[in-house]
């Protein structure tokens, strides 16, 4: 298939995911059920499209592990974001090393 119509199809799709609601949904939603559940299906897509990437990144998935680890309970004690990044490539890092020691 040509690669034109591919990119044409995936914009248009991408177009209508987004412009039907605001067509559709002309009145505020005012059920606070559903406004939640819209509220955190952002956080939940990027939670399912990350966390696989967290585990598979590096060359071994308990380095991956051990950086998530570290990552959590970093964000758990609020240090800034740039602490947390840096302490998980830390991480993994040092365990990557650690593993081709052994």
């Amino acid at each position: 298939m040509n690669i034109y119509l591919q990119v044409l199809a995936m914009a248009v799709t991408t177009y209508l995911i987004r412009a039907l609601p605001l067509t559709l949904l002309k009145k505020p939603i005012r059920s606070r059920f559903l406004r939640s559940f819209l509220h955190y299906v952002p956080v939940a897509c990027l939670t399912a499209m990350t966390f696989p990437a967290i585990l598979f990144a590096a060359n071994h998935m308990i380095s991956g592990a051990a950086g998530l680890l570290v990552g959590v309970l970093l964000a758990f004690k609020n240090k800034s974001l740039i602490v947390v990044a840096v302490a998980s490539c830390v991480t993994v890092f040092l365990s990557e090393l650690l593993i081709g020691l052994l």
